[in-house]
């Protein structure tokens, strides 16, 4: 499926006349971020080529999954290292499904484009994925936990 320009304007129609001030939308390796103007980016919309198209996971609708292995107490010492943040508000899982492993846990090796977790919006499923290569040192959020846009989800150094 490929987007056409007529088809991203009726995408930034519906999202003018919600109340949401950021949607982001993953079609088939398409990108679409859309925020509205006074929003945390000034950029009206931004459309890119995503580099590989992430499968929609199937998480448990009635329960949270188990917490995962690794979280940090937000009281503790803060970890060193660069921060992955949440590029949107929704719910936080740090795996596919609830059976499969998680994404990453401490000490894990990732590169650029490993997927980090899932944040779900709406039903809508968004793969985070790292932006830079290291050893994930700690995981800040919890499997099923409501995160904020920005909030800290994983330090990587």
């Amino acid at each position: 499926m490929t987007l056409s320009y007529s088809d991203v304007a009726e995408i930034v129609k519906i999202v003018d006349s919600s109340n949401c001030d950021e949607v982001s939308l993953e079609l088939e390796g398409a990108k679409i971020l859309i925020r509205r103007k006074g929003a945390s980016d000034p950029a009206p919309a931004q459309v890119s080529a995503a580099p590989a198209p992430a499968a929609a996971p199937a998480p448990a609708a009635a329960s949270p999954a188990p917490e995962s292995s690794a979280p940090v107490d937000s009281a503790a010492a803060p970890v060193s290292g660069n921060q992955v943040v949440a590029p949107m508000v929704g719910t936080y899982y740090s795996r596919p499904s609830p059976e499969e492993a998680e994404f990453v846990t401490v000490g894990t090796q990732v590169e650029v484009g490993t997927p980090l977790c899932i944040i779900e919006v709406m039903k809508l499923f968004t793969t985070i994925e790292s932006t830079r290569a290291g050893t994930v040192k700690a995981i800040l959020a919890t499997d099923g936990q409501m995160v904020e846009y920005g909030q800290p989800l994983f330090v990587i150094d």
